[in-house]
């Protein structure tokens, strides 16, 4: 075998192996069905070809420098005494400064149009929102280790399957109930982290109909692999049939089943809630699901207004926290504007009644 066919299937060898661990690699990032994803997909593809602007002719001349002046290259050009070129230092920090501008430019701009609060303006690049499409509304809420989807205006709720009509627009709550996780279908848009304590959001809509992955892309603990969900993009038609099925096969989520649920567990198959009680969101959120203590929106409000002094030190308590066995406690604010205080009044009276006293 000739030197130059050996050196040319070497080459070959060592270019399958470069691209051997990427053959289980999925395109879908890059080629989404969901128009924030879509355009996400753009930008990236737009900053990689400015960016190779640049790195292409560096790489390039570098080895063409390196090749016209090799030592035994006797007709190459020696100039020791050349210090400066006033064309050649245009070239080298202009080109690099405008692409440096252009990029900045990019940047701005998609920073605030693909703002995950910033509700959508339109279903896709050839249509616009209609002014009279109300964006879905899902509360979600990273559990360990799994995913809660609330739908508050269809009153069911989901663990592990998440749908949504397409072209239509949605609007994502998120929180956590533990540790922070992030909410990523990498065919809708990008992820979004999920914070206990704390809402945020992410509106998009998916454009084809489909079965997509959802799954948290930030590591929380043990069953951090399998904290993966299945999202469905469904016609009109068979997202009323898939809400009027969970009506129907579910069970209602209120709190003492959403305190079950909350405790950790991998491998959850998917569950139904056919109603959900009122506000379990908002005390999901607001840390205070047990009734035992006072919700964050509540201590704030307190704060807010003065707070209570040393008085509020009376109304720490001790309780069982991750343990059966009452081993592993937490301190609480539990004795003022508790969901179920002990006086059986409605929630607020009594942190009301101890402020005006």
């Amino acid at each position: 075998m000739s030197l130059s066919r050996l050196t040319h299937r070497t080459a070959r060898l060592g270019l399958s192996s470069l691209l051997m661990p990427l053959a289980g690699c999925d395109t879908l990032v890059m080629k989404p069905h969901g128009d924030i994803a879509a355009q996400q997909a753009q930008l990236i593809v737009t900053s990689t070809v400015l960016m190779l602007l640049i790195i292409v002719p560096v790489i390039a001349l570098t080895i063409f420098f390196a090749w016209r002046y090799r030592q035994s290259n006797a007709s190459a050009t020696y100039a020791p005494d050349w210090d400066h070129s006033t064309r050649l230092e245009l070239v080298i920090w202009g080109a690099p400064l405008l692409i440096i501008i252009a990029l900045g430019a990019i940047t701005w701009i998609s920073t605030h149009k693909l703002d995950p609060y910033r509700p959508l303006e339109r279903i896709d690049a050839q249509r616009p929102l209609p002014s009279e499409v109300k964006p879905l509304i899902v509360q979600v809420v990273a559990l360990d280790w799994k995913w809660l989807f609330l739908y508050p205006e269809q009153g069911i709720a989901t663990v592990n399957e998440l749908a949504a009509p397409v072209d239509r627009p949605i609007e994502f709550r998120i929180t956590a109930s533990n540790v922070m996780n992030s909410f990523y279908v990498p065919e809708l848009a990008g992820m979004v982290y999920a914070m206990p304590g704390m809402q945020t959001q992410l509106h998009a809509v998916i454009n084809h109909v489909g079965d997509y992955e959802g799954f948290s892309a930030n590591y929380s603990g043990a069953g951090f692999s399998e904290m993966r969900f299945r999202f469905l993009g469904l016609s009109n038609g068979d997202f009323d049939r898939w809400v009027a099925a969970n009506r129907t096969q579910g069970q209602p989520l209120g709190r003492s089943e959403y305190l079950q649920l909350e405790q950790p567990s991998q491998r959850v198959p998917v569950r139904r809630y056919a109603s959900v009680e009122a506000d379990l969101y908002g005390a999901i959120l607001n840390r205070c699901v047990d009734g035992s203590k006072m919700c964050m929106n509540q201590m704030m409000a307190i704060d807010s207004a003065g707070g209570l002094g040393k008085g509020s030190i009376a109304g720490l308590a001790r309780q069982p926290w991750r343990s059966a066995d009452g081993m592993m406690q937490r301190t609480v604010v539990a004795s003022l504007c508790t969901p179920l205080n002990p006086t059986g009044r409605e929630p607020g009276r009594a942190s009301q009644s101890a402020l005006r006293d």
